[in-house]
């Protein structure tokens, strides 16, 4: 054999045993700058040759394990607590992999349509919001420079890549990583920091436009009882049935976290009570995936707009989005779920991505202090309707999350509400807060048999507790049944 093919053979056995040589890898969600979940077990996850055998070091902390027949490997980190001294996760096997700058907290996941992909730098934007403090939420990224508080952006793509050989993705929140990222969810993660002390990691799964359909597993419909008892049309889904959920969701398992966050509806406002049911499929097999079923999951109602002015194919009155509210608030009947009123949060109706993010992202901070982290004492919303009394020419409503009371937010007389009699014709009524009951009439009902609060899609009432959150809307007559059971 001459030299030269001697030589080429060489080069083409080293080529062919590189190849077959599996090196440590790790997912895309795992990288520099990350933070891991404080308080319970942390898995840390990736691909090998077979039986390789692999080693993570963390801390005081060092796990051995073998990768199986398939190349996979996971270990498990002991329960950790909170630290915002940066720190390495070193990965060995055939190779080394050193992940610097680790931080140890609680960390959240936000998805949703474009309200929740809101970008910090639209926030930029609008006028600033009145407020005594030169410190206004719009300038919030010219001091945005807290190394605890870290952001992972998914696309539809980053998440599937094999091999990230540079560990990116997670970042410290500032400059233009933060202009890209979801306003709602860094506010939230800014006020969990200021309250918690300790280092918060936000990981942001969203698409504008969005139905909830594609967030689930594909077959969600299909085996749910509900959805079989509407029909076959109604259980078969669509081709984006799934879309999401494993470009963007399912590749995040099984990594720690301490609950969801979710903005998403108006691209379903339409479903009314089949939302709801939606809604349990997505959380159920959300908390199935993390084989965690009390995973706290957080949402947020969708504001006031003119749906009905919309050019669709769609039926849309003024009372559809009502109805769909009525929907959301059914979810809260999920163990372990909290909802964020906003009837206040919309300066023009005409405007389905209003700009108040950062009140979103403290509504929402401040269901996961009291729920969540026991935060004593701490109002997280607004009046919620309990029960109503007939009184001759009167009903009483009965409010709890009353705080500190009630009150009307301008000091004007309550509006929104109407009342009916036995003919079902609602009138605008007239309605006065005493403690914590508030009495409504009509001259023109003389035996009212129901009431109505915020029953259209523009209305923003100003009926809110001494806290400074608004009432949630409601009706007494024929609302929504929902059971969780039926799923």
């Amino acid at each position: 054999m001459s030299r030269s093919k001697a030589f080429y053979l060489l080069v083409v056995l080293t080529l062919f045993s590189t190849g077959l040589r599996a090196e440590v890898s790790l997912p895309k969600i795992l990288g520099n700058d990350m933070v891991l979940q404080r308080g319970q077990p942390v898995p840390i996850w990736g691909t090998a040759a077979v039986d390789e055998k692999v080693s993570v070091t963390f801390g005081k902390q060092t796990k051995n394990t073998i990768a199986d027949a398939s190349g996979n490997w996971k270990i498990m980190l002991d329960a950790m607590t909170a630290s915002g001294k940066p720190a390495t996760l070193t990965v060995s096997g055939t190779n080394t992999i050193k992940l610097e700058n680790i931080l140890v907290g609680e960390v959240w996941v936000c998805s949703g349509q474009s309200n929740m992909s809101y970008e910090m730098r639209k926030n930029m934007k609008v006028a600033k919001p009145d407020t005594s403090t030169a410190n206004s939420p719009v300038d919030e990224l010219e001091r945005a420079h807290n190394p605890n508080i870290r952001i992972f952006l998914t696309t539809q793509k980053n998440l599937t890549i094999d091999k990230n050989p540079n560990h990116t993705g997670w970042n410290i929140a500032q400059d233009s990583a933060l202009k890209a990222f979801s306003a709602a969810g860094y506010f939230f993660a800014k006020k969990l920091n200021q309250d918690l002390k300790v280092p918060i990691g936000i990981i942001c799964s969203a698409i504008s436009g969005s139905r909830i359909e594609p967030w689930m597993p594909e077959d969600a419909l299909a085996n749910s009882g509900y959805f079989k008892s509407l029909g076959v049309d109604s259980a078969k889904g669509s081709g984006d049935h799934g879309k999401f959920y494993h470009r963007m969701i399912e590749p995040l398992a099984p990594f720690a976290i301490k609950g969801f966050l979710w903005y998403q509806g108006e691209a379903n406002v339409t479903d009314t009570i089949t939302y709801a049911h939606k809604m349990l499929l997505l959380i159920n097999s959300w908390r199935s995936l993390w084989n965690n079923q009390s995973l706290p999951f957080y949402y947020v109602q969708v504001v006031p707009y003119y749906y009905s002015k919309m050019k669709t194919t769609a039926v849309i009155t003024p009372e559809t989005e009502p109805a769909f509210w009525e929907a959301q608030t059914m979810v809260l009947k999920v163990p372990n779920t909290g909802m964020i009123q906003t009837t206040d949060l919309n300066d023009d109706v005409k405007n389905l991505h209003p700009p108040f993010k950062w009140e979103i992202g403290r509504r929402l901070a401040l269901l996961a202090l009291a729920k969540t982290y026991d935060e004593k004492n701490l109002i997280y919303s607004g009046p919620v309707y309990q029960s109503m009394k007939i009184n001759g020419n009167k009903i009483t409503l009965d409010f709890k999350s009353t705080g500190k009371g009630l009150e009307s937010h301008n000091g004007k007389p309550l509006t929104y509400f109407t009342i009916a009699g036995a003919d079902e014709k609602f009138v605008e009524a007239n309605a006065t807060i005493e403690g914590d009951k508030v009495i409504v009439s009509s001259p023109e009902v003389k035996s009212p048999t129901a009431v109505r609060f915020g029953w259209q899609e523009d209305a923003q009432p100003n009926l809110f507790n001494k806290d400074g959150l608004p009432a949630m809307p409601f009706r007494t007559d024929n609302p929504l049944k929902f059971n969780p059971a039926e799923n």
